[in-house]
C-alpha cells in the first residue's frame, strides 16, 4: 500500500465514525448527553475542524481525508450546519447543540456525507480486492463483492436477501 493511501486510511478512520455520529441522534443523546461517556462532540468537532479535516475548507483535504468532490462539497455544507447550530449555543454545551434550530439540517447533511464516504470506502475495498492476486475463491471478485447502496433492502443482511439478526 502506498504512503498517501495509507495515510488517507489513517485520517477516514477517524473522519468516518465522526460524521456517522453526527448522522446519528439516538447515539447523540445516549452518549454526548452523558458525562461519564467517552466521547463528546467537542471531540467531533475537534475531528472534523482540526486533526483530520477542516470543515470550512475541506477543498484541500481531497485525496488527504476526502475522496471525492462530492464529498468536499458535503463536508463544506456540514461545517456551515455546524457553524449555524454552534451560532445557537452561548454555552457551548452539547445539550445547547443537539436543541438548535440547526441541528436537523446537521443531522441530515451528516447523514448525506456519511453514505456517500462509505459507498467510496466499500469501492476502494473492492477496487483493493480485485487487484490483488487471488489466494482463494472465498470472495468473488467482482463488484457484487460490495452490494450498491440502492440493492441493501431495510431488513435484509445484505443483498442475498437473508434476514439479518433480530
Amino acid at each position: 500500500m502506498k504512503e498517501d493511501s495509507r495515510r488517507l486510511a489513517n485520517f477516514r478512520v477517524h473522519l468516518v465514525p465522526a460524521v456517522l455520529a453526527l448522522a446519528n441522534p439516538p447515539w447523540q443523546r445516549d452518549v454526548w448527553l452523558d458525562p461519564s461517556a467517552f466521547e463528546n462532540l467537542d471531540h467531533i468537532f475537534h475531528t472534523l475542524f482540526d486533526d483530520f479535516c477542516d470543515a470550512d475548507n475541506p477543498e484541500s483535504y481531497l485525496g488527504t481525508s476526502l475522496r471525492t468532490q462530492e464529498e468536499v462539497v458535503l463536508m463544506r455544507q456540514l461545517g456551515t450546519a455546524l457553524n449555524a447550530a454552534t451560532a445557537d449555543a452561548p454555552d457551548d454545551t452539547d445539550e445547547e447543540h443537539l436543541a438548535s434550530r440547526a441541528w436537523p439540517e446537521v443531522v441530515a447533511i451528516a447523514g448525506r456525507l456519511a453514505q456517500v464516504m462509505v459507498a467510496n470506502d466499500l469501492k476502494e475495498l473492492v477496487a483493493l480486492h480485485e487487484s490483488e492476486p487471488a489466494t482463494d475463491d472465498v470472495l468473488p471478485r467482482t463488484s457484487e463483492a460490495a452490494p450498491q447502496a440502492h440493492q441493501i433492502e431495510r431488513g435484509t443482511a445484505g443483498n442475498h436477501g437473508e434476514e439479518g439478526p433480530a
